[in-house]
């Protein structure tokens, strides 16, 4: 009887599986993520560096930008070095503590990021509907509380939700068949009851991902139907086109992600979300900073200068 309560309350550490079908094409995976990894870092980075060093890109836009850009680094920085070392090296362990933050850096940035694209969706409703008003609606001030909200909202939620499962006990095996500490296996490792928690995780997601999915899918039928009132075809274009990448990366990242949480059993699905979550941590981190802003000529024209100042300054 003791010795198996040590076994429930003594877990140190977890082994972190990766993927074990495809381990002998670790070192040509290694590489491709970490170039992929590399690039999307750099992306972002670019997009923060630039929205702070040229004032015509201090708008609301391009401050939601930035700011999920930096967001998004934040995930990806979070859960790669890890994925690259097991790709290098095999599975990995990972502490039971460092495991919990972890989880909690990526699920509290990806909840955030979630909210945010919710923001710029109705940043993007008011720039094109209501453009007359936009400057009044998208003040400062009203673009501070809206990330504020994004961030607080987002903090409680996951908080919360990571508590519980930590008070869950782990009896053994502690091989989390993942690439990081992902919240559905780390629950499914638990010998607990673990009813109460997957409902409460599933619910969170459920909030979450749809309250994101309804306000963008709301902001963007309403710029759809103003760009058809739109007088010349050009115009027409150029705005579909800027739409429809955004809504691209969009669909990749909310099917991945219903795909992965928006179910309330995952026993049977484990390894098919290992497949969705390099969908989220590693292709639409990669797409972001090409589809929202660096394919733009005003992105292009700041960063041309910038460089050009960097050059002068030498």
């Amino acid at each position: 009887m003791l010795t198996e309560m040590e076994n429930r309350t003594s877990v140190q550490e977890f082994t972190l599986e990766g993927f074990p079908t495809i381990q002998h094409l670790g070192k040509v995976l290694f590489l491709v993520h970490l170039l992929a990894y590399l690039a999307s870092t750099a992306g972002n980075a670019i997009i923060v560096t630039i929205t702070c060093a040229d004032s015509r890109l201090h708008t609301p836009m391009y401050l939601f930008l930035s700011i999920f850009s930096f967001v998004e680094c934040g995930v990806v920085s979070a859960v790669i070095p890890k994925l690259l070392v097991i790709f290098l090296l095999g599975r990995q362990t990972i502490s039971f503590p460092a495991c919990f933050i972890q989880a909690f850096v990526f699920l509290f940035l990806g909840a955030a990021a979630f909210f945010l694209i919710a923001v710029m969706s109705l940043d993007q409703y008011v720039a094109i509907c209501k453009p007359l008003h936009y400057p009044t609606i998208m003040n400062p001030k009203t673009c501070f509380l809206l990330v504020t909200a994004c961030f607080a909202l987002a903090f409680p939620l996951i908080t919360g939700l990571l508590v519980k499962v930590s008070l869950l006990s782990f009896c053994g095996p502690h091989v989390i068949p993942h690439f990081f500490c992902e919240l559905g296996p780390l629950i499914h490792l638990s010998c607990s009851d673990t009813r109460s928690v997957e409902m409460l995780a599933l619910i969170l997601a459920l909030f979450i991902i749809f309250t994101s999915i309804i306000i963008t899918i709301i902001a963007y039928s309403n710029i759809v139907v103003t760009i058809m009132q739109l007088p010349s075809a050009k115009e027409k274009k150029k705005a579909f086109s800027t739409c429809s990448s955004h809504l691209i990366v969009l669909s990749l990242m909310y099917g991945s992600c219903v795909f992965i949480y928006v179910k309330p059993k995952q026993t049977n699905t484990l390894d098919s979300n290992r497949e969705a979550a390099i969908v989220n941590t590693v292709v639409t981190p990669l797409l972001n900073p090409v589809i929202y802003t660096l394919r733009n000529k005003q992105v292009h024209q700041a960063l041309r200068e910038t460089i050009c100042r960097m050059k002068i300054s030498r």
